[in-house]
């Protein structure tokens, strides 16, 4: 695995992103209408309230105690009872579908046999419950970009994600100095489109 991420500034929360790529994918479902950093800090507080963090408790825990977890101040959301569905039907997704291993999206085999192509991970992506293309997009420009998952074609198939030296989303944040950047870009796209 590549080096450690930084996208919440706390090395313990990174930490967990950095290692558990199921941890990684909840903080990215979590990253709409939150700020960035916080969406990504979801995962550890679930951790720290339920004494782990594992795809199959997640999938198994109780709907109304997993919710009443998730809204406890601090929620990790703030829709947390929306999201903290999402995040169950994420983790059963993950281990019907992919043996509990999340990392099996981007290394189980694609059409052919062979590696998947960044096409086929953004597609297996996509189909996860709470994402969408824009989201696929922006974790697969994550993988290539920060954790040395670069499948044939992900730059394409991320679209302008995947572009070098951009600094359009969390797959571009690496500093408290590139969180800045990526916000202020942000910014400037909202009132670009405010104002067409």
């Amino acid at each position: 695995m590549a080096t450690q991420l930084w996208i919440t500034g706390d090395p313990d929360t990174d930490k967990l992103l950095s290692e558990d790529p199921f941890a990684l994918l909840v903080g990215m479902l979590l990253d709409q209408q939150f700020p960035m950093e916080h969406a990504f800090a979801g995962p550890a507080k679930i951790r720290e309230r339920m004494g782990g963090f594992d795809v199959h408790a997640i999938a198994e825990a109780d709907p109304d105690e997993f919710t009443t977890m998730a809204t406890t101040p601090p929620a990790i959301h703030r829709y947390g009872r929306s999201m903290a569905g999402r995040v169950q039907e994420l983790a059963r997704t993950i281990v019907e579908e992919y043996d509990g291993d999340a990392a099996k999206i981007w290394t189980a085999p694609g059409a052919d046999g062979g590696a998947p192509t960044g096409r086929e991970v953004r597609g297996r992506l996509n189909a996860l419950p709470g994402y969408g293309e824009r989201k696929a997009k922006i974790f697969l420009a994550l993988l290539g970009k920060q954790r040395d998952v670069q499948p044939e074609g992900w730059r394409e198939a991320a679209g302008e994600f995947g572009e070098e030296g951009s600094h359009r989303s969390i797959a571009d944040v690496t500093s408290a100095e590139a969180l800045l950047e990526v916000r202020a870009f942000k910014k400037a796209q909202k009132a670009a489109a405010k104002e067409s």
